[in-house]
């Protein structure tokens, strides 16, 4: 892993001029344009993200596994935390607050009343209710009115082994409304199953859960983890231009002997970071990704468990 990674800084940027006018003045400009103050910082060859997910004071997920790794591929990242819990929820206990889709309108009315909503992309991960994941739909309505190339990248975090850890009535909102907006969709097995009513439990069943997706409206889908037998895949489709056949392929990953959080939360975040990079490469995108999270959590666990073995 490289050493002495430097956060991007504005600093090293064009230093920032204000117009000489009456502040209350409304600007008018391009709906392609990102407000005068904001085009300058734009990071060249990456972007700005608007981040939704959760957080945890102790601990790594949501927001916390996916902003700096974003900050450090050179994004610019605005979170917002759509659960604050002390600890994530695996804990015997835990604490907190969760934003209400009311909340959350209203920060996104308090970035627009200062021309603060132009987004390259949006990135949304675990979404506790209804009513926050319909109001996830209208900031994504909002976002492209400003910017029509927004990119939507959307975690559908629903559950996982066969076991649903959110209210049974968000599978069919995901399936019927946030799937044909998504740019792209990182759902794992479990995930996809629930998203298109198909059985996986082969590389041909995750291939056309691909397709299924494509059909209802994402051009880029990534099913982040798949156990098929004794092996760990990911599974990868690009469907370049409507009606074609997609790009498909799939990674064998590398099993590590340890227990993680987090890590879904953080291949997103790389797979958007990458993909961007490489948007005709999704497969180039993923493979790093993919090293990426594995370099992080071998890390991890010969720091945390040193008598930890890697399985290939």
């Amino acid at each position: 892993m490289r050493r002495g990674l430097l956060l991007p800084t504005l600093r090293n940027q064009i230093p920032l001029r204000f117009p000489n006018t009456n502040p209350r003045r409304i600007l008018r400009r391009s709906s392609m344009a990102p407000p005068p103050i904001l085009s300058l910082a734009l990071p060249s060859e990456t972007g700005r993200v608007l981040s939704i997910q959760s957080h945890t004071v102790q601990g790594y997920v949501g927001n916390k596994s996916a902003v700096f790794p974003l900050q450090l591929l050179g994004y610019d990242v605005d979170p917002i935390n759509s659960v604050q819990f002390s600890n994530h929820t695996g804990y015997p206990s835990f604490r907190g607050q969760v934003l209400d889709g009311e909340q959350l309108w209203d920060l996104i009315e308090g970035l627009a009343a200062n021309d603060l909503l132009f987004y390259t992309h949006l990135l949304t991960g675990y979404i506790g209710s209804v009513s926050f994941l319909n109001t996830i739909l209208k900031v994504v309505e909002r976002l492209r009115s400003i910017n029509p190339a927004l990119i939507y990248v959307c975690d559908p975090v629903m559950g996982d082994e066969g076991k649903l850890y959110v209210p049974q009535e968000l599978v069919s909102v995901h399936r019927e409304k946030v799937v044909p907006v998504a740019s792209m969709l990182t759902p794992n097995q479990f995930e996809a199953e629930l998203l298109t009513g198909l059985r996986i439990t082969s590389e041909q069943d995750g291939l056309a859960a691909c397709n299924i997706l494509h059909a209802a409206g994402p051009p880029k889908v990534v099913i982040t983890s798949m156990q098929i037998a004794d092996k760990l895949l990911l599974i990868g489709s690009h469907q370049k231009k409507k009606g074609h056949p997609p790009e498909q392929f799939k990674i064998v990953i590398p099993k590590i002997p340890a227990y993680f959080t987090g890590t879904g939360d953080l291949m997103t975040a790389l797979l958007l970071g990458w993909s961007n990079k490489y948007p005709d490469n999704l497969e180039r995108a993923s493979e790093i990704a993919v090293s990426s999270l594995q370099v992080i959590c071998l890390s991890y666990s010969t720091i945390a468990f040193p008598f930890c073995f890697y399985i290939s």
